[in-house]
């Protein structure tokens, strides 16, 4: 069975065919003869056929064996190209960027930061990818993914890029209408405004107190998978809506809506998400770095 061509007998090959001696070809390889002999022989199998004429003192190449010496050289010099441009490719930022994120948090915050990322770094393509649901990076070919909340797959890496927490809110007419509940098992008597999230089980919302998790299961007339309608339902005092502070606040400040319950969160950190160290991609490392230094003045907060 005939042996498969390797990189370390095109070496070989081409250090016997420069030096013309295979006891000096082992020495600048600093190898044994019987190892250049090896290789050679084992070059001429797969290949079938003779490479060098060989005598005591001296080796020559072939006919055959010049036309492989030539080839042999242009192979280890795309090698080398290879090893270079991989190099380049984990130091340099350069090249395509496939990011996936959330809806509405990816249209308003996420879209913004690549734009900014984009115009500092022009060698890098970004593409953007606004889904509903969580994917699997390694066989969609994502480089990264931005998202909320705290429950991540151990299988990738994560960093953080803001705090970030969830709060009950609901518009005045609605309160108005309905009441304003006093403690949490009330919101199980209310309308309340679910959000098919990436990673949450529909209508069953974790809310902490003090560090103790309590589950409560709601329920309401209106479901969605998009984050910005649950809102737009709120403000126009359709129910109770559990919302990112990052969302909100906006309209907190406004009194379009009222925190509820102020005591109860939903912890829901930014993340930044990818299948692979940093120091294997240059554009993600950067890409990463841009996105913390963006979020910072959200990271100070409460």
């Amino acid at each position: 069975m005939k042996e498969n061509l390797t990189i370390d007998a095109l070496r070989v090959f081409c250090e016997a065919a420069r030096s013309q001696n295979f006891s000096q070809a082992a020495r600048m390889l600093g190898s044994s003869p019987a190892y250049i002999t090896k290789h050679i022989k084992l070059l001429e199998s797969e290949l079938d056929t003779l490479l060098f004429h060989r005598t005591t003192r001296q080796v020559a190449l072939t006919e055959q064996g010049e036309q492989a010496h030539a080839m042999a050289l242009r192979i280890l010099e795309d090698v080398e190209q290879l090893h270079d441009r991989i190099a380049q490719f984990k130091s340099e930022p350069r090249g395509v960027l496939r990011v996936s994120t959330s809806m509405g948090f990816g249209r308003q915050v996420v879209a913004p930061a690549l734009a900014d990322f984009s115009l500092r770094h022009p060698a890098i393509q970004v593409k953007l990818d606004i889904l509903d649901q969580l994917v699997d990076m390694a066989k969609e070919q994502y480089d990264l993914d931005i998202r909320i909340g705290d429950m991540i797959d151990p299988n990738y890496i994560a960093r953080p890029l803001a705090h970030n927490h969830r709060i009950l809110c609901a518009a005045p007419s609605y309160l108005e209408r309905h009441g304003r509940p006093r403690k949490l098992l009330d919101i199980t008597r209310h309308n309340c405004l679910i959000v098919r999230e990436r990673d949450h089980p529909v209508g069953l919302w974790a809310l902490s107190r003090k560090d103790v998790i309590t589950n409560v299961k709601v329920s309401g007339s209106l479901i969605t998978n998009n984050g910005e309608i649950a809102l737009a339902w709120a403000l126009a005092g359709h129910g109770i809506v559990l919302r990112s502070l990052w969302d909100a606040r906006k309209h907190l400040e406004t009194g379009a809506l009222v925190h509820i319950l102020p005591s109860y969160r939903q912890n829901a950190g930014i993340w930044a998400v990818y299948p692979q160290r940093l120091d294997n991609s240059a554009k993600v490392k950067a890409c990463i770095e841009h996105l913390q230094a963006y979020f910072s003045p959200r990271r100070a907060e409460p």
